[in-house]
């Protein structure tokens, strides 16, 4: 049966109509309501507005378990580096329950903060002293299964992670992380053919880590596969001075410019982070057709870098979000961040505003794209928006809400922006299902139980 959404607002184009309806079909697709409603289960939203949901194009969900555990220098240093041993220490404890705990945690944050589809960038494949599992995708059908547990969209971005950089010896702490190329391509192969039965939800793509990570001999042979496979292509680029600095020693290029060079760079591909990268790097990155997914809450978390959002948009290059270390899980202030972190640096306000773009563009409208539709393109969805036959994934506003009271349907889009708290989110949906309804999600109390669990035994001998 077609479910019909009937919300006070909702969102069309950049903007918000009163009286608007949004009419699902039995697959969980946008239907045209041209052809009637009738016989359609109807679902009344009054004093909400209905928007579609956040993207999130870049997660480690087991690094929710830090959050808060590496804010100071006599626990993790002061930079980085040094940050990565507690996150070592938080991966080299985990069984594969408790994998699964933890991603439930993470993405039930994430829907409640209107989150309807996850990249997650995974990288935790082998057992904690470093062998394979008899099956090597054990962790990542965890991780998948923990989405589904809880309802949301997931494209598991399997991660090839060879080596612990140029002329390092391999690091104990990322045991868990290695795999051949020969190997990571079989295992990734072998997980698309055993867990694509419902495509609707769960997808796929594939993740060199770092050209720090991946020799780039191994990462032609990955890209490779990727391609003929048909799956987007996610890497970490530029992230940190020191990856750029070793990449001119290994290689004499700066990431970007390797890349480039490399014939690696496509429509397909997402550069995660992309801080330091120069001129000449932006408009390669622009001509190739390339997405960055910048991360703002962990960008600053750990003092990597502000990305030149401004100057990559200017050139044409599209912006997705994502959590990364979930820092902090909200879609919202990454948005806002992105824009806020360039005012602080120079000194000026508005800096990504179009100025009357394409459309009607406006500020919030653009880094509300940013939060969804970009983040879809780079997961190679058809989501992020609510157009007729794209997946039915949305979210709802109290129109109440403290954060946002006193608005109209003409200013709600940039008060949502800039001021709505997580607590004026009231319902979620993915594929047509209502899965958080009135900010109630039915798994939470044991979801949030488990996690403790979880918790206390990973840190109770740190």
């Amino acid at each position: 049966m077609k479910t019909l959404y009937r919300p006070e607002l909702l969102y069309v184009d950049g903007g918000f109509v009163a009286g608007g309806e949004l009419l699902v079909d039995e697959s969980g697709v946008v239907a045209d309501s041209v052809g009637g409603a009738g016989g359609a289960n109807v679902v009344a939203l009054p004093g909400k507005a209905l928007l579609p949901g956040f993207v999130n194009a870049h997660s480690h969900s087991f690094q929710r378990l830090i959050r808060g555990k590496a804010e100071s220098r006599a626990e993790s240093g002061r930079d980085f580096w040094s940050w990565r041993g507690t996150m070592y220490h938080a991966a080299s404890r985990l069984d594969p329950q408790q994998v699964y705990d933890v991603a439930r945690m993470a993405f039930l944050e994430m829907l409640l903060a209107g989150t309807t589809t996850v990249g997650e960038f995974h990288y935790l494949h082998n057992a904690p002293d470093g062998r394979p599992y008899d099956d090597p995708n054990r962790l990542a059908k965890q991780v998948i299964a923990a989405a589904r547990s809880v309802g949301l969209r997931i494209v598991l971005l399997r991660t090839a992670y060879l080596r612990a950089g140029y002329e390092l010896p391999p690091d104990p702490g990322q045991e868990r992380f290695y795999e051949a190329a020969k190997d990571f391509i079989a295992n990734m192969g072998a997980l698309v053919r055993e867990c694509s039965g419902d495509e609707t939800t769960v997808r796929f793509g594939v993740a060199p880590h770092s050209l720090r990570a991946v020799p780039l001999r191994e990462l032609h042979e990955i890209a490779e596969w990727a391609r003929a496979n048909k799956l987007p292509l996610h890497m970490h680029v530029a992230e940190q001075i020191a990856e750029n600095e070793a990449c001119l020693r290994e290689y004499g290029s700066a990431p970007v410019v390797l890349l480039d060079r490399q014939g690696l760079l496509g429509r397909d591909f997402t550069a995660v982070h992309a801080v330091h990268v120069s001129d000449e790097e932006i408009a390669m990155l622009a001509e190739a057709g390339v997405t960055v997914c910048s991360c703002p809450t962990t960008e600053r978390n750990l003092g990597d870098g502000i990305f030149r959002a401004d100057d990559a948009m200017t050139a044409g290059v599209r912006v997705a979000l994502g959590s990364d270390s979930q820092a902090q899980i909200d879609p919202l202030e990454d948005a806002r961040e992105l824009e806020y972190h360039l005012r602080l640096q120079r000194q000026k306000r508005a800096v990504l505003d179009p100025l009357g773009g394409a459309g009607g563009e406006t500020l919030a409208s653009r880094l509300f794209e940013c939060a969804t539709a970009n983040g879809a393109r780079a997961l190679g969805l058809g989501n992020g928006g609510l157009r007729v036959g794209t997946p039915a994934d949305f979210f709802t506003v109290d129109l109440k809400d403290l954060s946002i009271a006193g608005n109209s349907a003409e200013d709600l889009l940039g008060i949502v922006v800039f001021g709505l708290n997580r607590s004026g989110i009231r319902d979620v949906a993915v594929n047509g299902r209502l899965v958080v309804r009135d900010g109630i999600h039915a798994q939470r109390e044991e979801i949030v139980a488990r996690y403790r669990e979880v918790h206390e035994s990973v840190w109770r001998d740190r």
